[in-house]
């Protein structure tokens, strides 16, 4: 994904490439490549990188990484401006509240020093109330002003974060895509969006405007003390900000890019535990995560060590400035009590003041995570993911036309490839069977028809238009299906079936259940459709979220059905009953392309494609393969064979 500063390496971990089938990209363990072949100090370090490039908005004139700094800054508030007016009154309330807490230190001052002259008690009853009276608004602002900004900017974070897990979800270039830096954009960086309102514009807004009335003020008792509260102003709201930000900047850059490559140990580290161990990795990958951890203790350590000398500073800033204040009032011949109010008012609004500088190292700190969000939320605006074609009748025969002509993939530079010079023909309505041995370039060839890989050489077209070229939100309505490792959300059996057809009645639901074999289990379901399957389907066996699956990729029912293992888990009698079902459902005029490493089923498919090494070597209908001598009549004699004795075995 995207990068301002590479994230350091701090493991001299040799690379453990972990062999997998060669149609897959390298799967290696943290320390060395990743699973998806990038090194962890390639990961997403934070501006377009490679497979993520700049986008026109972003992209620096002349080199000029404070123009792109800003550009991101622009992009992020475009989609502010329909909560312009709630963010504004936001300010002034954030205003109002400091301008009273100023107001009441000075009043409160004046109150004191006059009280203790012993006046008439009707000189201080105005004063008495104004002192009640601010102490009350300012709680009272306070609170409305953190309701009014958190409102607005809630309602803002939550099109900010659908927007860019629509842009995540609809790429189709995953290569250099992680789990764990997909979920850092997701959560930490779209919180930079939340923060740069709240921490910076905001408050700092606010902080500037109480510091001109406070001038003004001064101004009113004696102009020379207002001119040295001004630049002492001047130093807390401007110098000290600068300050902060060419401390903190360089540090600040490394920290996002370093949480993302974290976010990713942590889920390499958990999800791949058993991996890991299998090939001993488990020591490299914990010596890497550890690694970028003491990276960033380190870097926030000194953010904290920049933070504390800065405020030191500040603190410094506000009493020299105070007693600036009252040695010039005295000279000025300004009287005693009102002196009092100017110095305490002084400290007040210096203090005021400093709130520049937090907003200052808080957008410091925002800044790689402002471009990581700002880079894809520049990326051209995908369909909404609930979309789905307007009601009308099904896709007909005529226009549906795949064909694979000379499609090479290769995943690294040198490998050998996952697929070469494959031709292949589905017309609308056929039905072929892609088969072959683990590594074959099965699950590539689906990947490369989904568009999710793209091919080397060659093209893919879907009605003569290559694939690439169709609309991210309107591909997967005409090709999609069931591809490996089909995600289960944490959610009801419903709202998992509902991701395929979001409009679908019960009937449809049903029908589509009762096709992948899973209806008995659910109305055995003490909850029903409002079942909850857990996390990954963990609530589930193997078999059962493999037909959950399959029963949302039946109701999707896309006008090219990929089925990527669709009776992966099942036993054979099961598989072929299941099988038939999802072939008999899918509607006429609808292609079918299936990969199965089971080969019992496929007699009533139109065409049979053997695949090895990445190569066509056999193709054609079942009984015709069967009759010649070739992997497919050794696989289905062996199958075969394997099958009877099971169902011996069966009680």
């Amino acid at each position: 994904m995207t990068g301002g500063a590479a994230v350091p390496e701090p493991s001299d971990q040799p690379v453990r490439a972990v062999p997998e089938r060669p149609d897959q990209p390298v799967r290696a363990v943290p320390g060395g490549t990743s699973r998806d072949g990038v090194t962890p100090a390639a990961r997403d370090p934070g501006t377009p990188t490679g497979a993520e490039p700049v986008p026109p908005e972003l992209a620096p004139s002349g080199g000029d990484a404070r123009g792109r700094r800003a550009r991101a800054e622009r992009v992020v508030l475009r989609l502010a401006r329909p909560y312009l007016s709630r963010l504004l009154g936001a300010g002034l309330l954030a205003a109002a509240t400091e301008f009273a807490g100023l107001a009441l230190m000075a009043t409160a001052t004046w109150l004191l020093m006059t009280a203790a002259g012993r006046p008439t008690l009707d000189r201080l009853t105005v004063a008495i109330v104004a002192v009640r009276a601010l102490a009350v608004s300012r709680g009272v602002f306070r609170y409305t002003e953190r309701l009014a900004g958190h409102d607005a900017v809630l309602r803002m974070i939550t099109d900010v974060r659908a927007r860019v897990f629509a842009t995540l979800a609809a790429r189709r270039d995953t290569a250099a895509q992680r789990t764990g830096d997909a979920l850092s954009r997701l959560v930490s960086d779209v919180e930079a969006v939340q923060d740069l309102l709240l921490r910076v514009l905001v408050p700092g807004a606010a902080a500037a405007l109480v510091s001109l009335l406070a001038v003004g003020g001064a101004a009113l008792i004696s102009p020379p003390a207002a001119g040295v509260l001004a630049v002492g102003l001047l130093l807390a709201g401007v110098g000290l900000p600068v300050l902060a930000t060419v401390l903190t900047r360089r540090a600040a850059d490394e920290v996002a890019p370093l949480r993302g490559a974290l976010a990713v140990d942590a889920v390499d580290l958990t999800h791949g535990a058993a991996d890991l161990a299998a090939f001993g990795a488990t020591a490299s990958a914990l010596g890497a995560a550890e690694g970028r951890a003491r990276r960033l203790a380190r870097l926030e350590r000194r953010l904290a060590a920049a933070g504390f000398a800065v405020d030191a500073a500040g603190v410094l800033v506000g009493g020299l400035t105070a007693a600036a204040v009252v040695v010039v009032a005295m000279r000025a011949g300004v009287g005693g009590v009102l002196v009092g109010v100017l110095a305490v008012g002084t400290l007040a609004t210096v203090e005021v003041a400093l709130a520049l500088v937090g907003a200052a190292r808080q957008r410091t700190q925002l800044r790689a995570g402002l471009a990581r969000v700002a880079a894809l939320l520049t990326a051209p605006a995908p369909a909404p993911a609930t979309a789905e074609p307007a009601p009308g009748p099904e896709p007909t025969a005529a226009g549906h036309d795949v064909r694979f002509a000379g499609v090479t993939v290769r995943y690294r530079e040198g490998a050998a490839p996952a697929l070469a010079g494959v031709d292949l023909a589905l017309p609308a309505g056929r039905r072929v069977a892609v088969v072959g041995p683990s590594g074959a370039g099965k699950s590539t060839l689906a990947a490369v028809l989904t568009g999710a890989v793209r091919p080397d050489a060659g093209r893919v077209t879907l009605d003569g238009v290559d694939v690439s070229a169709y609309p991210a939100g309107e591909l997967p309505r005409l090709v999609g299906g069931l591809l490996a490792e089909a995600y289960v959300f944490h959610a009801s059996v419903r709202e998992n079936l509902l991701l395929g057809r979001p409009r679908a009645d019960a009937e449809e639901l049903t029908a589509a259940v009762r096709a992948a074999g899973l209806l008995d289990w659910v109305n055995a379901q003490p909850d029903g459709w409002d079942t909850v399957v857990g996390e990954q389907g963990g609530q589930l066996s193997g078999g059962q979220r493999q037909r959950l699956a399959l029963a949302r990729a039946l109701l999707a029912a896309p006008a090219v059905l990929v089925l990527d293992e669709p009776t992966e888990g099942l036993d054979p009698a099961a598989a072929d009953a299941v099988l038939a079902s999802v072939l008999t459902a899918t509607p006429a005029g609808h292609s079918v392309l299936l990969i199965s490493h089971r080969l019992s089923g496929l007699a009533g498919l139109d065409e049979i494609v053997v695949l090895d090494a990445g190569r066509v070597v056999q193709r054609g209908r079942h009984d015709e393969l069967v009759a010649q001598p070739g992997w497919y009549r050794e696989q289905w004699q062996l199958q075969a064979a394997a099958e009877r004795g099971y169902l011996a075995l069966a009680p």
